[in-house]
């Protein structure tokens, strides 16, 4: 079987062939127009590779479901990705698109270009709504986050907006250009920048981080200067960016405060979730998104005021009044999802009440499952299992949750305040699995 899979680059140049035509037709069809494609939004990291998803489901002819691969030249024989030629790496994104592709085709056409519309963040056209377009868009659009977190989709993907928007263009309309800028890169090598050990790095304050929704990824944010933030009288532990030992001073920014206070939970996620410190050995920059992921539902959950305020590390309070207004979005998910968590969380107490007094066996919680899609994906085994033995609501609400934290995150890690820092940030965690 191994010397029957193919490479991961021949699958990557494969997927990146079709998501350059997926990114046309989707502009062809005015999904998408040439604004959201030069733009530099976080969301534009999982649209494109949803909607390349989508459209495979479409051509997909076999069951079970595989994709025709690209071929190199006229003579080349055709070749599709199934199990058994699959990559280890990519079988979980494999099954869990393969899960759609009968829905997905089940669909009237009216009902396709819904899906196709709430891929890209557009009001379905038809009322009511299908109730199986959500749990479908929610499962498309979770494989997505999880191939924009792959490096080697980060460094190709300004490209594959570049060639979309290339497309159809004439000398007389000059073409925009695609403002996606990668992330930052991390090297899981051993601290050597922090004098105090990497553990103790994390100050008593620490809650868990959170992540930025896409939308906000577009902001450089100036700096302010609010008059809420006292003095720190001493550092964090994270390595300063001055020789200033103060992380935050009276003329902080506001989007430091809701960075420190975020970073500042990573230890916490480290603590209450013991395999993200082996996946920072296998797969440090995927261990650091579950990491800040974890963080923002612990602040989401257990930091935010009834009135929408953040608890920062100083024990100072960031409310969304004084939160400048390129931030107040971002402000109000997190508070969404705090809610959102919560009653997910009764919810959940309820049924498994309900199972114990029939005397049941318990099943895993949907707060389980988002615990576990934030950390293995959205293909993870028990996942899997939930699925097929009818656990799992056609809505897809597990999944629809964890792709809000994650697209917080996203978006909130490509913005530049977040950017100044996560190179040391990653550093101190990387110390902390070594």
């Amino acid at each position: 079987m191994a010397d029957s899979q193919l490479s991961e680059s021949y699958i990557q140049d494969a997927f990146h062939s079709y998501l350059k035509s997926s990114l046309t037709q989707a502009k062809a069809e005015k999904l998408l127009d040439a604004d959201i494609l030069s733009s530099a939004e976080g969301d534009l990291m999982i649209t494109g590779p949803a909607l390349c998803l989508y459209f495979a489901a479409l051509r997909c002819t076999t069951n079970p479901p595989s994709v025709p691969l690209p071929r190199h030249n006229k003579t080349s024989r055709p070749m599709e990705l199934s199990y058994d030629n699959c990559p280890e790496p990519f079988v979980p994104f494999l099954r869990v698109w393969s899960n759609t592709v009968p829905a997905i085709q089940g669909l009237a056409p009216e009902n396709q270009h819904d899906l196709a519309r709430m891929i890209c963040n557009m009001e379905p056209l038809v009322t009511p709504l299908q109730p199986s377009l959500n749990g479908i868009a929610a499962d498309l659009r979770a494989v997505a986050i999880e191939i924009s977190q792959r490096r080697s989709f980060q460094d190709r993907y300004a490209s594959d907006l570049q060639a979309a928007l290339d497309s159809g263009t004439t000398p007389a309309s000059p073409t925009k250009r695609a403002a996606f800028v990668p992330p930052p890169s991390y090297d899981a090598s051993p601290v050597s920048s922090v004098n105090s050990s990497p553990r103790s790095s994390f100050d008593g304050h620490s809650r868990q981080a959170s992540q930025a929704s896409p939308q906000y990824a577009r902001h450089d944010l100036p700096p302010q200067s609010p008059s809420y933030l006292s003095p720190s009288p001493s550092s964090n532990g994270f390595p300063p960016r001055s020789p200033s030992p103060q992380i935050l001073a009276q003329n902080s920014p506001a989007i430091e405060f809701i960075r420190e206070t975020l970073y500042a939970s990573l230890a916490d996620a480290l603590d209450r979730q013991p395999s993200l410190r082996t996946l920072l050995k296998t797969d440090p920059p995927r261990a650091y998104f579950a990491s800040v992921a974890f963080a923002v539902l612990d602040v989401a959950t257990s930091s935010m005021t009834h009135d929408g305020a953040v608890i920062g590390v100083l024990g100072q309070n960031l409310t969304l009044a004084q939160c400048p207004p390129e931030l107040r979005p971002f402000m109000a998910e997190l508070a969404s999802i705090g809610r959102a968590a919560r009653e997910m969380q009764e919810e959940d107490n309820e049924t498994a009440m309900k199972y114990a007094a029939r005397g049941k066996e318990i099943p895993p919680t949907r707060m389980d499952r988002v615990r576990m899609m934030l950390e293995e994906g959205v293909g993870y085994a028990q996942g899997r299992r939930d699925s097929d033995e009818g656990r799992r609501s056609v809505q897809g609400r597990a999944v629809s949750f964890t792709n809000r934290i994650n697209a917080l995150s996203l978006g909130m890690t490509r913005l530049r305040a977040f950017r100044e820092r996560q190179a040391d940030v990653f550093k101190v965690l990387a110390g902390i699995g070594a």
